[in-house]
């Protein structure tokens, strides 16, 4: 098979089973070329097919978590006291600036993964004033 653009799914999956067989190629080699060229072409052709979004902030969050063995009660650090730690991840609170930077430079989590919006649970607290009130009855 000769090296071009991908442009259907029959042609790519003759480039994975083309690009598995080259995996064991040797350093240098003119495979090794052909592996990392078939890799890009593949590569792009996943982007404009395949795309993968950017995860929920709260999911990056957990996941995070799990990945440094942290505990919601480390999050206090990052986030503030226990009860506002506790909405963000109920999602009944929405991540602050602060919060975004903080998650980002101590947690290595993006910031543009952290700023993308997050669902809120119904139910969600907030101020009274940031709730809708019915006028008052005329008398």
């Amino acid at each position: 098979m000769k090296p071009g653009i991908i442009k259907n799914d029959e042609m790519h999956e003759k480039a994975l089973a083309l690009v598995e067989s080259l995996m064991d190629a040797e350093p240098g080699s003119e495979q090794e070329g052909e592996l990392e060229l078939w890799s890009l072409l593949i590569e792009q052709y996943e982007k404009e097919h395949y795309p993968i979004s950017a995860p929920d902030p709260i999911e990056a969050i957990h996941f995070r978590m799990d990945q440094l063995g942290l505990r919601q009660k480390d999050l206090e650090e990052f986030i503030g006291q226990k009860s506002k730690v506790s909405e963000v991840m109920n999602r009944k609170r929405p991540l602050s600036l602060p919060m975004i930077r903080s998650l980002s430079i101590h947690l290595g989590i993006p910031a543009a993964v952290l700023v993308r919006e997050t669902p809120l649970s119904p139910g969600k607290t907030g101020s009274s004033s940031a709730r809708k009130r019915r006028p008052a009855a005329a008398s």
